[in-house]
């Protein structure tokens, strides 16, 4: 279902020429072109009151860096005049990390504000006074959430109707069921000597779809064994070998 009106980001920054920044170009960019979705950059400086346009102070008991003030942040996230109906983020190291399903969700919804921290973090009483949802998409730093803002705006956008050529291609890829995805290939068939997999040009899509999964099975299992965790136990009980195939009881000894 389309929404009314086009998804639309709207980001609280020290830094508003960031935006839209990449997003400007490629799919993102032809759907920002087109109408299917909007961005808004204010700053968050103009909402301070001293003639120095200060945002910022040392943090309470102490300790290096600075911390984005209560008062100016909680007069910024006011000035946007964001209805209820949309999420309130702050891009943080410490928030929940983003998931695809946080991803799907926001993509369906109205579009949400984006607070991008800077310094030493943003003081605890307007996060909490503002209703602010910290997400993180990683666990590293950043110099500020201006980058992570863009990753988060980026994979919503994707998924919009519209943007994506081919509606299969938000559903066949990594974390759409669970699943990292499974290795692609295309022309040439013969590259530096290594061939495309056989199964893939053989015409039977019933394999092809059965390779893939198995393929997708044993990479998860690999690289992400906290996703792999999670998988039903009709599946994981059948754990993938290092050749991508599934193990059966009469395959006891595959490594």
């Amino acid at each position: 279902m389309t929404n009314p009106s086009p998804w639309r980001a709207t980001v609280l920054t020290l830094f508003p020429e960031m935006f839209p920044g990449p997003l400007g170009v490629s799919l993102a960019g032809r759907a920002l072109a087109s109408g299917l979705w909007e961005i808004e950059a204010r700053d968050i400086r103009a909402s301070a009151t001293d003639r120095h346009r200060s945002v910022d102070d040392t943090p309470a008991g102490g300790g290096p860096g600075m911390v984005l003030r209560a008062d100016v942040l909680a007069a910024a996230i006011d000035a946007a005049e964001i209805g209820p109906q949309r999420p309130r983020l702050l891009m943080s190291p410490r928030g929940r990390p983003l998931t695809q399903a946080r991803v799907t969700e926001l993509a369906r919804g109205p579009g949400p504000l984006i607070v991008c921290g800077r310094f030493e973090g943003v003081d605890q009483r307007v996060i909490d006074g503002r209703g602010l949802e910290e997400v993180s998409i990683g666990d590293y730093v950043l110099s500020g959430g201006e980058i992570a803002a863009l990753a988060l705006i980026d994979a919503c956008v994707r998924l919009l109707p519209g943007v994506m050529g081919k509606e299969a291609s938000g559903t066949e890829e990594s974390f759409s069921d669970g699943l990292l995805e499974y290795p692609q290939y295309t022309r040439p068939q013969l590259f530096e000597g290594t061939p495309i997999p056989e199964i893939l040009t053989s015409g039977d899509h019933a394999k092809v779809a059965s390779w893939r999964r198995a393929q997708s099975e044993a990479l998860t299992a690999a690289r992400r064994p906290d996703l792999w965790a999670r998988i039903p136990a009709k599946i994981s009980n059948k754990a993938p070998n290092r050749a991508g195939r599934q193990k059966t009881p009469k395959d006891k000894t595959d490594g």
